[in-house]
């Protein structure tokens, strides 16, 4: 695995925002952590309102600005698993 990995929510070269593989993993878990319980919170408090007046439109513009903190946590994630999965190897 390459010390840098292009978070995968931007097909850019070259890529500008980058994930540390080999920074602590209590830091890339508290990185994924972060993101995904942000869109969690948000999606929750939609979720919970008695009324919500959205056009189409507005809902998917919400939807795709959601995505990008929670594939960086997903990126995140992998990374985890992949170093949690090599230490297991060795």
């Amino acid at each position: 695995m390459n010390r840098y990995m292009p978070l995968t929510g931007i097909n850019m070269v070259p890529a500008s925002l980058l994930i540390d593989t080999q920074a602590p993993l209590d830091v890339l878990q508290a990185m994924a952590d972060y993101r995904i319980r942000a869109v969690t919170q948000v999606l929750e408090n939609i979720a919970y309102r008695s009324e919500l007046g959205c056009d189409t439109v507005v809902l998917e513009d919400f939807c795709k600005l959601l995505v990008i903190p929670l594939c960086d946590g997903c990126d995140l994630m992998d990374v985890i698993g992949r170093r949690l999965r090599a230490q297991a190897a060795e």
